[in-house]
């Protein structure tokens, strides 16, 4: 991403002047390039399964409470604190951002991104019980946040819209609920199919119909498709490669998701650094994008703090763990590809400008630094 992110700042500064035609060529390829179709309906559903396929059933399910708490509870408040304070703040910096765009940037910022979670903790080296924390709260609340931003996105463009709480509840239980639902029978369906079938090469694909067959299912029945991954990825890792006899089989299954998993990783990191190709002018509002930075770390230790605070089941959340928790939850392409997936106009370009600013600092600062914080936080944690 950073490789990126510096040929793209030199593109712009010298691209023009010296190499011509190449930049402009790059440009227009760039430009053209539907990077909320290819993450949000591609990539993203490849991901989240390879990730799921890694989490143990017994383990997700020691911590299901502080975990469902953190993607559901936890994405709301943090996105009415974002919007709240940035609505007070931006008039400061002689920026006018009217409340419901200030609500979107929070809806679609609050939810952490699990590829950049879950690739970074995995070199980190940071506790079992955090990794699970935090891995499980990342894979889950995509769902939340995503249904949260369709909807308060429709009411900032659709004047007269009224969207009630019954609504809403609905919406998401259809969405998050169906999307669990569909894919758990995906999941403990080609469970079974394994199970029966000694072929790698089969097994293999029968997991791929999985992800590919499943995302055209999910979308077309308006479930929610990367919690369809995630349901279908944690039973296939738990009953699926179990159930498959042969440990060829089950060897050639994981590899082939680790190595689907490293290429899209790598290719996903890449397309961020190149999105910077995308805004107009990235220090026109580069003040707003520092605060923006703070306010979403103020926002994330709210939105962890508070619950842990009141419910009792949240009990084991120290301050060290809710440090970890706050500096490890990590914003990433999801991100972006929400804000690009609004329609053309001023509030866009300038939620596109801090939006990126977030999450360079996310990826570059908290992800190279989350290994260091978690040993001075949490010392012997397992």
């Amino acid at each position: 991403m950073l490789i990126a992110i510096l040929v793209s700042i030199i593109i712009r500064v010298v691209g023009i002047s010296i190499f011509p035609k190449t930049t402009l060529s790059f440009f227009n390829l760039i430009s053209e390039f539907d990077f909320t179709e290819v993450l949000m309906g591609a990539m993203l559903n490849f991901l989240l399964f390879a990730g799921a396929m890694h989490v143990n059933f017994a383990d997700l399910k020691h911590y299901r409470k502080a975990i469902i708490t953190s993607a559901t509870v936890g994405v709301v408040i943090s996105t009415f604190v974002v919007g709240g304070v940035l609505y007070y703040i931006a008039p400061l910096l002689t920026i006018e951002l009217p409340f419901i765009y200030c609500l979107l940037f929070g809806a679609l910022i609050s939810p952490t991104d699990p590829i950049a979670v879950l690739g970074i903790l995995r070199q980190a080296k940071v506790p079992k019980s955090l990794e699970i924390k935090i891995g499980g709260e990342s894979l889950f609340n995509d769902g939340v946040a995503v249904v949260l931003f369709a909807v308060i996105l429709q009411l900032a463009e659709t004047e007269g819209l009224k969207i009630t709480f019954s609504s809403i509840s609905w919406l998401l239980l259809k969405e998050a609920g169906g999307g669990l639902l569909l894919g758990a029978l995906l999941g403990v369906s080609a469970s079974r199919a394994l199970r029966k079938i000694d072929d790698y090469i089969v097994s293999v694909l029968i997991t791929l119909s999985v992800v590919m067959g499943g995302y055209l299912v999910a979308a077309s029945l308006h479930l929610s498709s990367p919690l369809t991954m995630v349901a279908a990825g944690l039973f296939i890792g738990n009953l699926g490669r179990k159930a498959t006899t042969s440990t060829i089989t089950r060897d050639y299954i994981t590899k082939f998701w680790e190595l689907i998993d490293e290429i899209l990783n790598a290719i996903l990191f890449l397309f961020i650094g190149f999105e910077l190709l995308l805004i107009p002018d990235l220090l026109e509002h580069w003040a707003l994008g520092v605060v923006a930075i703070i306010i979403v770390l103020l926002a994330r230790f709210i939105s962890i703090w508070l619950p842990a605070f009141i419910l009792p089941f949240m009990d084991a959340f120290n301050k060290g763990t809710i440090r970890m928790l706050v500096w490890g939850g990590l914003r990433g392409g999801v991100s972006i590809a929400l804000v690009l997936s609004m329609a053309n106009g001023e509030y866009k370009n300038i939620l596109l400008e801090i939006t990126y600013f977030v999450v360079v600092f996310s990826i570059v600062i908290q992800g190279l630094t989350v290994g260091r914080v978690a040993r001075k936080s949490l010392g012997g944690e397992k």
